[in-house]
């Protein structure tokens, strides 16, 4: 790709956020940071997966965290803070990539390529995705979509500028029950393309 890309994609637990992101990494041949981050990371600092596993996209415990100095003893914010600098090495090499969540439309602000997404979905939309996929009842799904959306929601909140889910923090939402995973897909690689066109 001649032009620098980065698309950063948020999403409601259930909608389908992590599919479409990895379809349009396929569509553009693109490397995908997901959870995978964490691979790369825990190898390039010598420390142990698992540990870093723990605090993925989790919100800083403001009741267990202290600063000193500058200094955080929050392993939730070192990690992220490890995410951070890992996107940023990445792209201020000039390389195009997809990220699911992890704030990266905060953490790639200012780079001229950068292309956030949000997909969001009606309630019984996730709830059905939810229940197939994680083999939970209805009730669980509800429960599952309530936990996860609202951590994803703290999280984001703590670190960023605009507010997780609002339309103006990013450049396109989509609700991917209009068109379900495959048309959002279609939709968003339409725009992308038009985006990179433009640049």
């Amino acid at each position: 790709m001649d032009k620098q890309v980065l698309i950063t994609v948020s999403r409601e637990f259930g909608s389908g956020g992590h599919e479409v992101a990895a379809e349009l990494s396929k569509r553009f041949g693109l490397p995908l940071y997901d959870e995978s981050i964490l691979d790369s990371i825990a190898h390039q600092h010598n420390l142990k997966l698992d540990k870093l596993s723990r605090f993925d996209e989790s919100p800083i415990n403001i009741f267990t965290s202290r600063r000193v100095r500058g200094f955080s003893n929050s392993p939730e914010e070192h990690v992220s803070a490890m995410q951070a600098r890992f996107l940023q090495q990445k792209a201020e090499a000039g390389e195009s990539f997809v990220v699911l969540g992890r704030c990266g439309e905060e953490y790639l602000r200012g780079f001229s390529g950068l292309i956030s997404i949000f997909i969001l979905a009606d309630r019984e939309f996730k709830q059905r995705r939810t229940m197939r996929i994680d083999k939970v009842s209805a009730e669980e799904a509800l429960e599952l979509m309530a936990r996860n959306d609202k951590r994803r929601k703290y999280l984001h909140n703590q670190i960023c500028q605009g507010k997780w889910g609002d339309s103006r923090t990013y450049d396109i939402c989509v609700n991917s029950a209009r068109l379900d995973i495959r048309g959002t897909s279609d939709l968003l690689e339409a725009y992308v393309r038009a985006r990179i066109a433009a640049m």
